[in-house]
């Protein structure tokens, strides 16, 4: 038998088996029953299940999140500087990111002679954890958040405010004086520029009359005017300023300027603490992207009044059948149908591609088969659920910012540590708290004119 046949066969005698059992289990009400059974476990232990979902799907989401943004980053500066960038390990280097972490991880952790060896392991686990604990409030699209508490913001600001607490471990601990001063350089930055960044979006709140998350994002549906953005375009300016400085990107990155401080807080790290390091610092470009897109860009909302839009041409959208509508045949189809696809662009490959094997067709088939596949999946559920439409409005608006980001540290020259700390005491603050009396008397007015 050839190796072309032992791989088909066996593929399509496992599915007519699979075929049979799903056929005879249904009819003598077995999968019904489980079914049924797992129904009611999931209904009595909802909270814990949502919980574990939740957590597990936040961790395992912010280290493909920090890979596209190290891969973005080093594409944008070589385009910027006229280079190519990694183009060698994947297609167009698009693993090269995911490498790099693997080597940061696979190096030796070392711990240096005279550090607090404890708090030294412990600070970057701290840091990372303040940056990923923040996604738990963040609305990727309608029903799809982690927790939608009423005091979202306050949560957030609240928790990123941890950050600080793992560099300045970090920093003390090493026992290098580098590392102490960029841990009290962290420290001053981040607590002076936490007032600017919570005061900014006071008249954000003032205008959508809660601090929830998802509260917000829905007082910004309809058209892109509608986004806080047109209605604060002041409070944006401080807030965008005031999440550089937190998140240490360029031109504040002062924590850890290598021309200066070596690399401040992280000199003396290595090895899979560095890694935690690292990762946090991408996951909290992104984390605060996404809090910019949810307070001043309408979060998962459309630029564009896609359901005025729809009413006027009666279309309508979100109106789906279940899996449990789905005829037995229609599974039966499926089950047989995908093999025999795949066996018949093999084929065709086969048969039209001269100098191909049989085994190189076949995978080439069933690679084209599974594109063609996702991608009307993908199309069927862009159409069919509003999450995955707002999913990608969120995704594309965050992934913007996180653009952004890349492009000042390609292009921006790093300030002083005086003009930072006096640029936020001095202008940031005082800005906050007059678009904040100006938000509120504008309010004031309003509601007096118009009775409301």
């Amino acid at each position: 038998m050839t190796l072309a046949g032992k791989i088909i066969i066996p593929l399509l005698i496992v599915g007519a088996v699979m075929t049979v059992l799903l056929l005879v289990g249904w009819e003598i009400g077995l999968i019904p029953w489980l079914l049924g059974l797992g129904a009611e476990l999931v209904n009595a232990n909802i909270d814990i299940i949502r919980f574990i979902l939740a957590a597990t799907a936040i961790l395992l989401f912010t280290v493909p999140t920090a890979f596209v943004i190290i891969f973005m980053e080093m594409k944008v500066i070589a385009f910027l500087a006229s280079r190519i960038g990694p183009n060698r390990i994947g297609p167009w280097g698009t693993l090269s990111s995911m490498i790099h972490g693997f080597k940061v991880l696979a190096k030796e952790d070392f711990t240096p002679t005279g550090a607090d060896s404890v708090v030294f392991t412990i600070a970057p686990i701290v840091t990372y954890l303040a940056a990923v604990l923040t996604l738990l409030v963040i609305p990727f699209a309608p029903g799809l958040v982690g927790y939608d508490m009423n005091i979202g913001l306050l949560y957030f600001f609240a928790v990123s405010g941890l950050t600080v607490v793992g560099l300045m471990m970090g920093g003390w601990s090493s026992f290098n004086k580098y590392s102490l001063l960029g841990g009290l350089r962290a420290a001053a930055q981040i607590v002076s520029y936490e007032l600017p960044l919570v005061l900014a979006p006071v008249g954000v709140i003032m205008l959508a009359g809660t601090m929830s998350l998802n509260g917000i994002v829905q007082h910004q549906a309809g058209w892109f005017w509608d986004w806080y953005v047109f209605q604060q375009p002041l409070a944006f300016i401080v807030f965008f300023i005031a999440a550089t400085a937190e998140g240490n990107r360029t031109p504040f990155d002062l924590t850890e300027a290598d021309s200066e401080i070596v690399a401040g807080f992280a000199t003396e790290y290595s090895g899979m603490r560095f890694g935690f390091f690292f990762f946090a610092e991408y996951v909290g470009v992104f984390v605060l992207s996404a809090l910019t897109t949810v307070l001043f860009f309408g979060g998962w909302n459309s630029p564009i009044d896609s359901q005025a839009i729809l009413n006027f041409f009666h279309i309508t959208i979100g109106q789906t059948n279940s899996l449990g509508n789905l005829d037995i045949w229609l599974l039966w189809s499926l089950v047989f149908g995908v093999p025999l696809v795949i066996l018949g662009l093999t084929v065709v490959l086969w048969t039209f591609k001269s100098g191909w094997s049989f085994i190189k067709s076949l995978v080439v088939a069933f690679i084209l088969f599974n594109v063609f596949v996702v991608s009307v999946v993908l199309i069927w559920a862009f159409v069919s659920f509003e999450t995955v439409v707002g999913l990608f409005w969120f995704m594309v608006k965050a992934f913007g910012f996180a653009f952004v980001f890349v492009w000042m540290r390609g292009t921006l020259p790093r300030v002083r540590i005086d003009q930072l700390m006096g640029f936020a005491w001095k202008w940031l603050v005082e800005i906050s708290l007059l678009n904040a009396f100006v938000t509120a008397g504008a309010i004031l007015v309003v509601q007096q004119v118009t009775g409301k």
